[in-house]
């Protein structure tokens, strides 16, 4: 577009000089021309000071893709995958039911980096996949629910693990950076509540600190993240701030809380609800941060009019939050991409934005997925995975490269 842009304005400017010229001589010989030897001479000298112009050599730049990342571990045939978390175009890490799995290729091809003695995976693992090097999975000891299991951590991209006994069985484990992370551990869940309790690692997952439970009958449990409810998920903006979303049974409450204090004190978060949701279950779906800024967070909505997605952004590092003015008459899964990038899919079709809920694509897709779409992944808004999974447990991995519309399989 630079060069086209460039011959544009070229051209304008030779039209400029040139088209007085051809009006001039069709309007008569009104031009004088030079004399021979005149013409000559200044020929010459035009000629000198070329030949005397200094030589300016010119080198193209030729820019490189770096190859992909080489991953030394046993190659998979077929692999049958289970979930998928996609870091990018070309990097990603997956679950089957026995393995940890990566790709550098888009997932095309997948190797095995599953932690040495560890001979199932499944659904029962919590992760946190935070780049191509460093990865969390997280086991739970089955018979010591829930005040122990077993944590994975790796640094070099599976190809090493270090094992950790926990004080905790599973949940929801996020990370910072390498060192620093948050775990909202799942206690037990019933009748509409859920207790749990809250910890933190600054060494990689090496130690784990609780620094808050709600769970009665442990020592110095605390009201201000209530029992009643079911917490989906914990989402930090730092080692001080974080979040915590769900659902709780009554219609019009917003499940949603936040602590500036890493998690010893908890306070309510106000949203704006349209008239619809005052009668309606709510449920807090889902949070992600781009920066410390930017965020997007969304609410799901089931009343008499069916389900309903609404969308809401925060450009003050989630101090206040603002409705979008769009939102999707569905509910299904769900990808955050960006502050600006979403897709949804319910009803056998895509939802994708790129200004953050203020217009929606509906893009439906060339395969009918159906209830059969299982696992889902973006990494933008136009390069997305998904897993379909049939009556008989036999699972597939498809690839879409234009948000939603043409699907090509990967695996099996």
């Amino acid at each position: 577009m630079r060069k086209r842009t460039t011959l544009i304005i070229l051209l304008s400017l030779l039209s400029a000089c040139t088209m007085p010229f051809a009006r001039d001589i069709a309007a008569g010989p009104a031009v004088e021309v030079q004399n021979t030897a005149e013409a000559i001479k200044s020929t010459a000298e035009n000629t000198a000071a070329i030949e005397h112009t200094p030589t300016v050599e010119y080198t193209p730049t030729v820019e490189h893709t770096p190859l992909p990342k080489e991953i030394t571990a046993p190659l998979l045939k077929s692999p049958s995958i289970a979930s998928i978390d996609m870091l990018d175009e070309v990097y990603g890490w997956a679950l089957t039911e026995t393995q940890v799995i990566r790709t550098n290729d888009g997932g095309a091809a997948w190797y095995d980096v599953t932690p040495e003695g560890i001979s199932e995976v499944g659904y029962g693992a919590s992760t946190e996949f935070m780049d191509v090097d460093h990865a969390w999975i997280q086991f739970p000891d089955p018979n010591n629910f829930p005040n122990a299991g077993i944590l994975y951590r790796t640094s070099d991209g599976g190809m090493t693990w270090t094992s950790t006994a926990t004080p905790f069985n599973g949940g929801d484990i996020s990370f910072v950076d390498a060192n620093n992370g948050w775990m909202m551990a799942d206690l037990g869940a019933g009748a509409g509540s859920m207790a749990v309790s809250i910890f933190q690692t600054k060494d990689g997952g090496g130690t784990w600190n609780r620094t808050y439970t709600n769970d009665p009958n442990l020592e110095g449990s605390g009201d201000t993240l209530p029992l009643g409810g079911l917490k989906g998920w914990i989402v930090p903006l730092d080692m001080q701030t974080a979040w915590v979303g769900g659902v709780v049974y009554a219609p019009g409450t917003v499940y949603l809380f936040r602590t500036d204090d890493a998690g010893k004190t908890w306070f309510r978060i106000n949203l704006v609800l349209p008239p619809q949701a005052e009668s309606a279950d709510l449920a807090v779906e889902g949070l992600r941060f781009a920066s410390s800024t930017a965020g997007i967070l969304v609410l799901r909505i089931r009343g008499e009019n069916g389900p309903q997605t609404l969308i809401y952004r925060t450009n003050d590092g989630g101090n206040t939050w603002t409705p979008a003015p769009a939102g999707v008459p569905d509910s299904g899964r769900l990808e955050i991409v960006s502050a600006q990038e979403i897709v949804l899919y319910g009803s056998d079709q895509f939802y994708v934005t790129r200004d953050a809920a203020q217009t929606w694509n509906l893009v439906p897709p060339d395969i009918v997925f159906g209830e059969s779409l299982t696992g889902m992944s973006f990494v933008n808004s136009s390069s997305g995975w998904v897993i379909t999974t049939d009556p008989s447990n036999r699972r597939i991995l498809y690839k879409t490269t234009d948000g939603g519309a043409t699907w090509y399989p990967l695996a099996p």
